[in-house]
């Protein structure tokens, strides 16, 4: 007995230094919004509200609100901040980013509150930091504190008036005043009739009426242009077909449509958007799913706007709480994705290929119309909602060393990653590591050009003590005979990213457990890299002018420019300690190596590391030592691996076999 309440006072602890930590997270986030806000320069900073409220403000003139091009608010919403001027100009800055911080945090309370019930302890424990750090690290919410907007106001009122208010004429008062600030926000009334609550559903229409009315009757000149010339807002700010406009309206604009045509379409789509959100957030609310319900008929909001910028696409956030797939490994798929795309930018989450830009310059519009009309979340009543397939994990067995593994929660699973999810993080891994290796020279080549050059030197000295310096003589060599120099440039250039991606593959799909252990190895392996070319900036052998070394892949570089050379735009050319080319060949070879059932494989796999070292030099792209600090970086990829999760699945279920084999026999 005292040995299972000493358990029970354990778990407590650690789920108390969780929780502290994680609100430790949320607030360093909230803190570090503030700074980027207020450390950013007067004029550059909080530059929508400067132009709303400041001297030559359009809450000032006497004209129309709508002279001026910043405003795209509602009548109602100019009538509003009309008596706040002088207050908000007096709080602008500090007091103005500290209102919206709270106003930020207040939604993530509302929002852990609102979790469909019967909700776990250690969810009911970590919700709320868990929401206010999500939404800190929104696009959305950084856009509303960088440029001071008021767009989380109406998403806090229907919230508030959903989950916080019990009486329906309030909680009816409290979404018409948010429809009056952004009229989509109407369609929530559809949704509270459906739903039983028609007293609400009938206040809301009517406040919204009585708002609009009384902003007409005080502003008419401005009712008339924002209602009947805008269309409910279409052309007020910034150019409707601008990729910041993420509705429907937006997206038949930028693909070619004008006119009557692209109006008649616009209104069919929307009302069809509009009809199958409601009634699908309608089904869910029912479900007891009121949380989903309110973010499906949020996105269908933004979908129908005429426009929705940056700062007003909140709702897509909300749709997390979704629960999608039968398999346990298939329930992060959606909330992941749902996260990186509000957080990250489109070109992190595709390539740049002409392509996909449609695909590209709509995602979050795209997400929203996925989450109102077509996304299958599981309703309550799913025999999987709660008790999903499981997750198949290898049996843990002793290792060799008494703490391995340190992160023993992260078990080695057996089953197939789900697919979509591996390529979404492939992707957003590899721009980030593109991002990361431009940023270590300080954004440019040019940059870190003298500091690159002088650690090359030191590379080259080096070489020459241990008598390992053979780049000049082996780049000559090659150049002299056509067939071997045309071979080692095509080796260069296509086999870096083609070989890694199909062991990959074939693992994913014939070796799913041994897929994810060479996975995280090669993660690892590519982080360690990621410091070396934060921390080491050096110049390959063709970057080094004196050196007389001729470039063969990319041609004659001209140094008396800034951005020399055919990849200078694309990538950090000074990224070459450790060679990430030697490193994931050695990485191949080494798990065809270990994984292939048979020796021609794991001789043809080890060819690879050795071509691929054998063109790095002779190209002159890397140095000896280059291929030595890619090998070191994968060892440290492998050894991290079993460091933090033990050995690699199969030998662990090979361990547990033998294990079950002789306890039978001992029987």
């Amino acid at each position: 007995m005292a040995n299972a309440d000493s358990g029970t006072t354990e778990i407590q602890a650690r789920l108390r230094a969780a929780r502290l930590a994680l609100w430790l997270v949320a607030a360093v986030l909230a803190a570090r919004q503030v700074a980027v806000v207020l450390s950013t320069p007067r004029g550059e900073r909080l530059t929508d509200l400067e132009t709303w409220v400041g001297p030559d403000g359009v809450l000032h003139v006497k004209g129309s609100l709508y002279d001026s091009t910043q405003f795209t608010g509602t009548p109602f919403g100019g009538l509003v901040l009309k008596p706040l001027t002088r207050a908000a100009e007096q709080a602008l800055g500090w007091g103005w980013t500290f209102g919206t911080l709270l106003l930020v945090v207040a939604l993530g309370l509302v929002v852990a509150r609102a979790l469909p019930r019967p909700v776990g302890r250690r969810t009911s424990l970590f919700a709320a930091p868990v929401a206010i750090s999500l939404l800190m690290l929104s696009l959305p919410v950084r856009n509303t504190l960088y440029l001071g907007q008021t767009s989380i106001i109406p998403v806090l009122l229907v919230l508030v008036a959903c989950f916080a208010v019990r009486e329906e004429r309030v909680g009816g008062l409290l979404v018409g005043l948010a429809a009056a600030l952004q009229p989509t926000v109407l369609l929530f009334a559809p949704l509270l009739w459906f739903t039983g609550r028609r007293r609400a559903a009938l206040t809301a229409g009517a406040t919204f009426a009585a708002s609009t009315a009384l902003a007409w009757a005080a502003l008419p000149h401005d009712s008339y242009t924002y209602w009947v010339h805008h269309i409910a807002g279409t052309g007020l700010g910034g150019a409707a077909d601008d990729l910041a406009n993420q509705s429907l309206h937006g997206l038949l604009l930028r693909l070619g449509m004008t006119g009557p045509l692209e109006i008649s379409l616009f209104l069919a789509l929307g009302a069809a958007v509009a009809a199958l959100g409601v009634r699908r957030a309608v089904r869910y609310a029912r479900d007891g799913q009121l949380l989903l319900a309110v973010a499906i008929t949020g996105c269908a909001a933004i979908a129908v706007s005429p426009t929705t910028w940056q700062h007003q696409l909140l709702w897509v956030l909300l749709a997390v709480v979704g629960r999608v797939g039968k398999r346990a490994s298939d329930r992060y798929v959606w909330p992941v994705a749902v996260v990186v795309v509000m957080t990250l930018p489109a070109s992190m989450l595709l390539p740049h290929i002409a392509a996909l830009y449609p695909l590209r310059d709509n995602m979050v519009l795209l997400a929203a119309l996925a989450a109102a009309t077509v996304i299958p979340f599981l309703p309550r009543t799913s025999p999987y909602y709660r008790t999903p397939i499981p997750t198949r994990y290898a049996a843990p067995v002793p290792t060799r060393f008494r703490r391995v593994p340190l992160l023993p929660f992260l078990r080695r699973v057996l089953t197939r990653p789900n697919l979509l999810l591996e390529l979404l993080l492939i992707r957003v891994t590899y721009a980030a590591y593109q991002q990361v290796r431009l940023a270590a020279t300080g954004g440019s080549n040019s940059a870190g050009r003298a500091t690159a050059e002088k650690h090359g030197q030191q590379i080259l000295d080096l070489e020459r003590l241990l008598h390992i310096d053979i780049e000049h003589w082996a780049n000559h060599a090659v150049v002299k005979v056509d067939w071997l120099r045309n071979f080692f440039d095509f080796y260069y250039e296509s086999f870096h990213f083609v070989v890694p991606l199909s062991v990959l593959a074939v693992l994913y799909w014939r070796r799913p457990g041994d897929y994810r252990w060479a996975r995280a190895s090669l993660g690892f392996a590519t982080l360690l890299a990621l410091v070396g070319f934060w921390l080491y900036p050096l110049a390959p052998p063709r970057l080094m002018p004196a050196l007389g070394i001729i470039d063969t892949v990319h041609g004659v570089q001209d140094f008396s420019k800034p951005d020399y050379g055919t990849l200078t735009a694309l990538t950090n050319q000074y990224a070459a300690m450790p060679s990430l080319h030697f490193g994931w060949s050695l990485w191949c070879g080494v798990v065809i190596a270990i994984v292939a059932p048979r020796w021609w494989m794991k001789a043809l796999g080890l060819l690879h590391p050795f071509f691929t070292v054998s063109a790095i030099v002779a190209t002159g792209n890397h140095w000896v030592l280059d291929a030595v600090g890619g090998a070191a970086v994968v060892a440290g990829g492998f050894g991290l691996s079993y460091l933090f999760q033990g050995p690699r699945a199969r030998t662990v279920a090979a361990a547990a076999e033998a294990e079950e084999e002789r306890e039978l026999a001992k029987r």
